[in-house]
């Protein structure tokens, strides 16, 4: 058995989206996903792209993905990795998947210069907890993440505009 970890192309939008809704799925969040092939073939793969993905390839078949985009520390002045997404078809789990995509992203972080690589987790899913700290990860129990969008980002936004 070969597993390959490799940058997806524009032609694995549809598995990348399959593997979104399954994920949401998995996190009981489906009601929560609007994106669609156009918008991530943009968003992924377009001349201005602002994220990556990784596809995993168990044998030549799509079994899981990755999404991450750079950030910046003004702490330690240096780009960083956010990692948005990883999934693994359950199927295939156990299997050192899950591993390699966070190889393969630390990697390529510190062959980019990157400082440090981050992502979040749900705080009722355990299994992610435990792997996350098997691999070495730090869980920053003092830092709450935060989110403008839909109504607030708008209105946010029309503040800026009236100042």
């Amino acid at each position: 058995m070969t597993l390959l970890i490799r940058d997806a192309i524009s032609s694995d939008t549809p598995t990348i989206l399959r593997f979104i809704r399954a994920l949401a799925e998995y996190e009981k969040l489906s009601h929560m996903v609007v994106a669609d092939e156009a918008t991530l073939k943009q968003s992924l793969f377009g001349d201005n792209a602002k994220a990556h993905a990784l596809i995993a390839e168990w044998d030549g078949v799509p079994v899981g993905f990755a999404v991450y985009f750079y950030n910046f520390s003004t702490f330690i002045g240096k780009p960083g990795i956010y990692i948005e997404d990883v999934f693994v078809d359950p199927a295939m789990r156990g299997k050192g998947i899950g591993k390699a995509f966070f190889a393969h992203i630390a990697s390529r972080a510190k062959a980019e210069g990157c400082e440090r690589v981050e992502w979040a987790v749900l705080d009722w899913n355990q299994p992610a907890i435990d792997f996350y700290k098997s691999i070495g990860a730090e869980l920053l129990d003092d830092w709450i993440v935060n989110r403008l969008s839909g109504a607030a980002l708008e209105k946010m936004g029309e503040k800026r505009r009236a100042a």
